[in-house]
């Protein structure tokens, strides 16, 4: 899978090919062109291969001067997009972690199809309220936040209810996120029962992929949510990343069939569950 800095890196060079082509179609060279701005021989160069992020201002100023006025809000969309795919979590967090939760609403309510790989924790459409209540105890404490963690565990659970609606979720877990005990014996048997439930709902599917299961052709990899075909959400040990590549968005897309094809559905998912809750004594 790609790193964080390789898609954004990706980003910033895909955009600056759409600005080469605007230079070019006008009949300037980069060293003409910044001429013409002002600025340093090597600046549209800089941008060009993804070494220099353009500001707002300075997109407009390359549009203006290539003809294109036309063009540049669309630059300067895909700059803002680029822009908040990777954010460091003291930064998305700053607010404390009950804006966190809430800054991701708009985006799971106009999701239809939700596909989602976690090789070590319950996802959050699935968790329960003790569960999330843990996790986040722990992110606080970890992090030095704010202590919101009520508030966010509120959101959070109140995010859940699109799981009863015409959303779809298909999740994949590894069987090692039934058995990576959070918050206690008590609280992971009440979140492997709850998992129990949530199978039941048509609007959600559960595979597990066995411990046993071979992994020569795909290990194990980064949790990540799919929403859709147009964005996937990577959460790293430093930072939240979004993908919206279209070619990273389908290389996520093909590698969740994948894990898909190597989990247990139905009635042999269960049954790895109902092991892990025996597990616990």
């Amino acid at each position: 899978m790609a790193s964080a800095s390789s898609s954004v890196q990706e980003a910033r060079k895909a955009l600056g090919a759409r600005m080469g082509e605007i230079r070019e179609r006008a009949g300037f060279s980069k060293r003409a062109l910044s001429a013409r701005l002002g600025w340093h021989e090597s600046k549209a160069s800089r941008f060009e291969n993804g070494a220099r992020s353009p500001s707002e201002r300075d997109l407009r100023a390359w549009c203006a001067a290539c003809d294109a006025k036309d063009e540049a809000e669309e630059l300067i969309t895909t700059a803002r997009g680029i822009q908040g795919m990777y954010i460091e979590w003291r930064k998305m967090e700053s607010g404390g972690l009950k804006w966190a939760q809430e800054s991701v609403l708009p985006l799971w309510e106009r999701t239809e199809r939700f596909r989602i790989y976690s090789p070590w924790l319950i996802p959050g459409p699935v968790q329960t309220a003790s569960y999330i209540t843990a996790l986040l105890t722990s992110l606080r404490n970890r992090r030095g936040l704010v202590d919101d963690v009520p508030a966010a565990v509120k959101v959070r659970v109140e995010k859940q209810r699109i799981i009863h609606g015409p959303h779809r979720f298909a999740i994949v877990l590894e069987e090692s996120a039934l058995r990576t005990r959070i918050g206690g014996t008590a609280v992971m048997a009440g979140q492997l029962g709850h998992l129990l439930t949530a199978m039941t709902l048509p609007s959600v599917s559960i595979g597990i992929i066995p411990q046993d299961a071979d992994r020569t052709v795909l290990w194990p990899v980064e949790g990540f949510f799919l929403y859709d075909e147009d964005v996937v959400n990577v959460e790293l040990v430093s930072a939240h990343l979004t993908v919206v590549q279209k070619h990273e968005i389908s290389l996520y897309a093909r590698t969740f069939g994948d894990l898909a094809g190597l989990a247990v559905w139905g009635a042999k998912a269960r049954a790895l569950i109902t092991a892990a809750i025996d597990s616990l004594g």
